[in-house]
């Protein structure tokens, strides 16, 4: 029998029946659910009059909504209804429901890409889904997890399955290690960079490599947040003793014998030698530098060394035609080198950037620093009320309030402008995030990507600058 790849053993461990129109119907161990794509699922299953079919797979939070500042005043204090309203319906919901939800105040709520490893609710060899395309978080710990959509969350709501087709096996190996100040956030922009937004569509992706086994945990969650903006729905690491450690112990992670079982199962969650891959990538990590972000989607990315394009000299109309418009958006001029680019605002936070690793790599670079003048605002948001709380017994806090920046509460906050956060029209922002499309972080704004080393050294330089120079 030949070898299986990790997603190949993932797909068949949870595979209900196989249909002969190539869909099939999958088990969903863990259902993450938040307050933007859950509404018409709780709504659906109530005009049905269903309940969920197993309580304890699901898991809720507020995050797209939440202010990220005085959430002590509570949900009543929330200026903007539409914000409101959702994170009360999720309230709500989950009462009537019994579902189980860390609500807005509470420590253990956050961004619910943070809060799910952190809780221990993501395991080895699970398949968990959540109304988010950036589920393929969870990967890195040998998860099978992807986004879906608002008509599927109900679906696991009251089935526990999802019907879905299997993809196609891609790997992309991270050679030789990465150099210093070159961070998971460089690593996967870099990838992108070759491989394009479309680079992984139809795939589930698994990273391996020297440069993918160095990585800690936080920084493989990175890698696998992203996988998405490469085109592919799902991101994967093989599970390893670095993987175990992180687990151990997690609210949520087995106890007891238990443990012995799940960590003896867990062995296994590796592609075997002779798997076979539908396509095969190699990415050379020592030639990786710190990445910064230019135009308006991901693939638009080059190191801090390099400059913005010149369209005329790319020979496809198609790609020349893109630039151009990038160019026009971003308000940049071909040729022009990145560490000239200017900042209105920074931003470390997200799902790809807002775990107490990211925060100690951004405090390291502000340290007894300032920034700059012509920053307009510098903010800080961990990603979870728990990441907070550590930050602030380690000091974080009072690193970054002395810097200049605002020390924020829990969110998603400027990632995606859905809440008071948010860019206004024309204004250069370095942001940790993980999308840079054309209004993402508000209309007219501009984003440029960047790890959380590199958007501390830009707040205090009021520019990009190369963070390897500032470690």
């Amino acid at each position: 029998m030949p070898g299986r790849t990790l997603y190949d053993k993932l797909w068949d461990s949870h595979l209900v029946t196989q249909r002969d129109d190539g869909s099939a119907l999958i088990y969903i161990d863990r259902h993450l659910l938040h307050e933007v794509t859950s509404p018409q699922a709780f709504e659906g299953l109530a005009l049905a009059e269903r309940k969920p079919w197993r309580l304890s797979a699901n898991l809720a939070t507020v995050d797209h909504n939440v202010p990220t500042e005085n959430q002590s005043a509570g949900v009543s204090a929330i200026e903007d209804p539409t914000s409101r309203l959702q994170i009360e319906t999720l309230d709500q919901n989950c009462d009537s429901f019994n579902v189980t939800q860390f609500k807005m105040g509470d420590p253990r709520a956050g961004i619910v890409h943070v809060i799910g490893p952190e809780q221990g609710a993501t395991l080895p060899g699970m398949t968990v889904v959540c109304g988010d395309s950036h589920t393929a978080t969870h990967g890195a710990f040998g998860a099978l997890a992807h986004g879906i959509g608002t008509s599927e969350v109900e679906h696991v709501l009251a089935t526990q399955c999802l019907v879905a087709k299997k993809m196609r096996n891609m790997r992309v190996t991270v050679t030789g290690p990465l150099g210093f100040g070159v961070t998971a956030k460089d690593l996967i922009l870099a990838t992108i960079g070759q491989i394009g937004t479309a680079g992984g569509t139809g795939c589930a992706i698994e990273f391996a490599g020297e440069g993918i086994r160095s990585l800690s945990m936080e920084g493989r969650m990175t890698v696998c947040n992203m996988a998405i903006e490469a085109g592919a729905r799902v991101g994967l690491v093989a599970v390893d003793e670095k993987t175990v450690e992180y687990v151990r112990g997690r609210p949520l992670a087995p106890k007891g014998e238990d443990w012995g079982r799940a960590t003896e199962a867990w062995v296994d969650l590796v592609s075997d030698p002779d798997a076979n891959f539908d396509y095969e990538i190699v990415v050379d990590g020592t030639l990786i530098e710190p990445q910064v972000s230019w135009g308006t989607n991901p693939e638009m990315v080059t190191g801090i060394s390099g400059h913005v394009p010149d369209p005329k000299l790319d020979d496809d109309p198609i790609r020349r035609s893109a630039i151009e418009r990038a160019l026009r958006y971003m308000g940049l001029e071909p040729n022009q080198p990145i560490e000239s680019i200017h900042l209105d605002r920074v931003f470390i936070g997200s799902c790809t950037n807002s775990r107490i690793e990211d925060l100690r790599e951004a405090a390291r670079v502000v340290d007894g620093k300032r920034v700059a003048d012509s920053v307009i605002q510098a903010m800080v948001v961990p990603g979870s009320g728990l990441v907070k709380e550590q930050a602030e017994e380690e000091g974080l806090d009072i690193v970054f309030r002395e810097a200049g920046f605002e020390w924020r509460d829990p969110g998603c906050s400027m990632c995606l402008a859905m809440n008071a956060d948010r860019l206004g029209p024309g204004e250069h922002c370095a942001s940790t995030s993980n999308r840079n499309f054309e209004g993402r972080q508000g209309a007219g704004g501009r984003s440029h990507l960047v790890s959380p080393a590199m958007a501390a050294a830009a707040a205090i330089a009021g520019r990009f600058v190369d963070v390897r120079d500032w470690l």
